[in-house]
């Protein structure tokens, strides 16, 4: 025991402890899986069709108001695609993801709010993991239909790349983010991979594996939609 002590000391010091900072972006991927899982598996909620169908999806946990004053709205989470050259293989290590700007009427004395989007093409996901986007006019968005009866193949669905959701005071609902930027968010990829990885990388290349905080949110989506039942990419 003796003997060991010394060496159990020597690793301790050999393994920094987790920062604020990583804990809470480890807080973040954690908050994303918890959501992603309660609103998919609620009975009012998106189609199945429509996960079946999408490239990506954005979560973003409890996304509040900036300032009453003028309206502004801030979030973070996290956004995972199909890997694969056709976005046909398993749910892909998440980049972390900004929400910036848009006034969300529906919130009511800042109440947090949590986000689900869907990205229904290719055209979509390479947009906004290479810049910032704004919503309705770089990328085409809409309200996504909710209920698993819904018809999900309405001209506004079919034409949409973006389809978002949201969760407040227990009230889901599809709601339009138009004029709301999403942007990866790299200063946070940086801490969760403990080093600079382009957010298209991380989606598109693999280039760095499913950190831990994050098994729960990729795990549920691999079970939840293992395959990508979009037209010509069934396999």
């Amino acid at each position: 025991m003796k003997k060991l002590l010394p060496l159990l000391l020597t690793l301790a010091l050999l393994v920094p402890p987790l920062s604020a900072d990583d804990k809470k972006e480890n807080s973040r991927l954690e908050n994303c899986g918890l959501v992603v899982q309660e609103i998919m598996d609620i009975p009012d909620d998106i189609p199945q069709d429509l996960i079946d169908k999408a490239d990506c999806v954005i979560v973003y946990p409890s996304v509040v108001k900036a300032a009453f004053i003028f309206g502004g709205s801030y979030g973070r989470g996290a956004m995972t695609c199909r890997s694969g050259e056709n976005f046909t293989g398993p749910w892909s290590a998440p980049t972390m993801m900004a929400l910036e700007g848009g006034s969300f009427g529906f919130q009511i004395g800042g109440q947090a709010t949590d986000f689900v989007l869907l990205v229904m093409n290719e055209r979509g996901a390479r947009a906004i993991l290479s810049s910032k986007v704004k919503l309705g006019a770089d990328a085409s968005a809409s309200a996504g239909p909710k209920g698993r009866t819904a018809e999900a193949s309405t001209d506004v669905t079919m034409r949409a790349e973006i389809l978002s959701y949201s969760r407040a005071r227990g009230l889901f609902a599809g709601v339009s983010l138009a004029g709301s930027t999403v942007r990866p968010d790299n200063g946070a990829n940086s801490k969760v991979y403990k080093k600079d990885v382009p957010a298209s990388d991380i989606v598109f290349k693999g280039a760095v594996p499913v950190p831990a905080a994050a098994q729960k949110f990729i795990s549920y989506l691999n079970k939840k939609s293992p395959k990508n039942k979009s037209s010509g990419k069934e396999i």
